[in-house]
């Protein structure tokens, strides 16, 4: 069955809730294979895991098992790749020790599914808009101010009654989008005055 390329590595991690470094240890140590593509969206990332990843990293996780054994890993990565997309059930992983990860992680796959709906249907990217800064698609609304709002205080309501004609689900597939997909370059103003 062929790797879909689904989320980037950060995608993974915040929709699973562990850590980046926690989603690299496991690409470094063979448990998965992270797929490398052209990056969605201009200054994109470029190496995508299937979005059944998210329920293997929540699944470990909420069960308190991050410190599982790499082989017992594995087996619970080859037998979630093999059950059908969006299917979770319980997978035996060791002689007797069983992970029901349909108990442990359905919720957070199914956010993970429509966060990458949202996603791939509100968020773009065009070089004639703003230099192709990711933006809600059919306005020049950047997924980095929607954050900035957010983080300053307003709420999704907030955004919503100011901008009537675009849903719920666009601002927070923004949000994630921008949290997840950093700005890169040299900070503006002066960042150090920020720190006290």
């Amino acid at each position: 069955m062929p790797i879909t390329a689904d989320l980037t590595i950060r995608e993974t991690a915040a929709l699973s809730g562990v850590s980046k470094t926690t989603v690299e240890k496991s690409l470094e140590a063979g448990i998965l294979c992270a797929v490398d593509a052209p990056a969605r969206l201009r200054g994109g990332a470029t190496r995508y895991l299937p979005i059944r990843a998210v329920a293997y990293f929540n699944s470990l996780k909420v069960a308190d098992l991050t410190d599982l054994p790499v082989r017992h890993k594995r087996v619970v990565w080859e037998r979630l790749v093999k059950l059908e997309p969006m299917r979770l059930e319980a997978v035996e992983f060791a002689r007797g020790a069983v992970l029901d990860l349909k108990v442990l992680a359905a919720d957070s796959l199914y956010e993970a599914e429509r966060y990458r709906e949202a996603r791939d249907r509100y968020i773009t990217s065009n070089a004639d808009i703003l230099g192709g800064t990711p933006v809600i698609r059919g306005t020049r609304l950047t997924v980095y101010a929607i954050l900035g709002r957010l983080q300053d205080g307003d709420t999704v309501d907030d955004l919503e009654a100011d901008y009537p004609n675009l849903p719920r689900e666009a601002f927070k597939a923004a949000a994630l989008y921008a949290k997840t997909h950093p700005l890169r370059g040299r900070p503006s103003g002066r960042p150090w005055q920020n720190a006290a």
